[in-house]
């Protein structure tokens, strides 16, 4: 097939799971990937895998301090106007370069690119990472956002920017999705998500991990707990530092952050809360792949604890590396990992967490047993060799239905085709 790809991904995992798509679906098939200069181009970069890769123009309009801050909304009304009209141009050059299927993966500032609503010559597969959450679900509070949060609410009641802007995000971003011909997620929970925000049935497509690269390196084994993921509230570091906080102080373990981005805010937040409890912290930022990997086989145990995450790279890179997992029993991470087989899976609950932690610390053996069972599970259910396979199959359906088929004839119509299982 002809494959033309959409994206305006930072780095992080949505980039990294597109970068394992795009290097499986080059080896069969022809890849023209379309973006814009706002994406992260060389964090997982896809240039090696396409033959064409071609970058539109936009930067974001400069946002304004306080206290013209409350502009700012009109700025990111502009952009959301600029991004239509971008989108528009986008579709059109790709419909006139034709293409079997249009794969589209996020916007980092619309969530559901407008191209969608503009493709209406080809079939286009809308893959989800997830909903924009700040628009369907609350945000975790934080000490520091406080005073402002009690300032900006009593201006909301006056202020009727704030609300235009998420309505008029949210318009977009489900007028968008309901315009393209199939919706792919990458887990069941990812699947009721969908459902939810946006009215619209969505099709399972697991992403992979490279289990050549993130492999067992027979490094020495630290007692540190490892916790990837950007500083951000909704990562929950916080609750790891103060699980970890409830373990006495002769056994508690030395905690390392591995990030690729980070809220300044977020950081003197986690840095103080850490010194506090007396929970050794050590950060690091914009940490590539290579030292990645060598952390997952340097620490004792992988502690994965976000927020209703849609799914969870990290624990299948540390099940890749041989590394137990102790998560969260919620999200789409009981779709990764396997209760007492490759790791633990606990409620929410401080006492539990770390008490699931201690117990692999403890027992060295029970971690390395659980480690072994996840690289076989990482291997044998979670390669980008099985991904790429189901991805692919999901794009020739696509390939095949009518270039007029959309979601919101769906919605309509029971008979539509997506509703059929590959």
């Amino acid at each position: 097939m002809r494959i033309a790809v959409f994206h305006n991904l930072p780095s992080g995992g949505a980039k990294r799971s597109l970068q394992g798509a795009i290097r499986g679906l080059a080896r069969d098939h022809q890849i023209d990937v379309y973006t814009l200069e706002s994406a992260d181009h060389a964090f997982a970069d896809l240039r090696p895998y396409s033959r064409r890769h071609e970058v539109f123009g936009f930067t974001p309009l400069p946002l304004l301090s306080s206290p013209l801050g409350r502009l700012n909304q009109v700025s990111r009304l502009i952009d959301l106007w600029r991004l239509r009209g971008l989108g528009r141009a986008i579709a059109q050059r790709v419909e006139r370069n034709g293409y079997d299927v249009a794969l589209i993966h996020p916007c980092r500032y619309e969530n559901s690119p407008s191209l969608l609503r503009y493709l209406t010559r080809m079939p286009s597969v809308l893959y989800c990472h997830e909903p924009l959450r700040l628009l369907y679900e609350p945000m975790p509070d934080r000490p520091y956002e406080q005073h402002r949060n009690r300032v900006r609410a009593s201006l909301d009641r006056f202020d009727p920017l704030p609300r235009l802007f998420h309505a008029a995000l949210r318009k977009s971003d489900r007028e968008n999705v309901r315009r393209t011909t199939m919706v792919l997620v990458n887990s069941e929970y990812s699947r009721e998500r969908v459902r939810s925000a946006y009215g619209v049935e969505a099709y399972v497509s697991y992403p992979g991990v490279d289990t050549n690269f993130f492999r067992p390196q027979g490094l020495a084994r630290s007692r540190a707990v490892l916790a990837v993921g950007s500083l951000t509230p909704l990562k929950g570091h916080d609750f790891l530092i103060q699980a970890l906080a409830r373990i006495s102080r002769d056994h508690r373990p030395p905690l390392w952050i591995a990030s690729n981005f980070e809220n300044p805010a977020e950081r003197a937040y986690l840095e103080q809360l850490a010194r506090d409890l007396g929970v050794e912290l050590n950060l690091a930022s914009a940490v590539d792949d290579s030292r990645l990997a060598s952390l997952y086989n340097q620490a004792a145990v992988t502690v994965f604890v976000p927020i209703r995450e849609p799914l969870g790279l990290v624990a299948l890179e540390s099940m890749a590396c041989g590394t137990a997992v102790v998560g969260v029993d919620e999200g789409g991470i009981p779709e990764a990992v396997i209760d007492g087989s490759t790791g633990l899976l606990v409620s929410r609950d401080p006492d539990s967490l770390a008490n699931a932690i201690l117990r692999l610390l403890d027992d060295p053996a029970l971690a390395r047993e659980f480690g072994k069972s996840g690289r076989s599970k990482a291997v044998a259910d979670w390669s980008w060799e099985v991904a790429v396979a189901t991805l692919g199959k999901w794009l020739s359906r696509a390939a095949a239905m009518p270039s007029q088929a959309s979601l919101d004839s769906a919605v309509r119509s029971p008979a539509h085709p997506g509703s059929l299982k590959v």
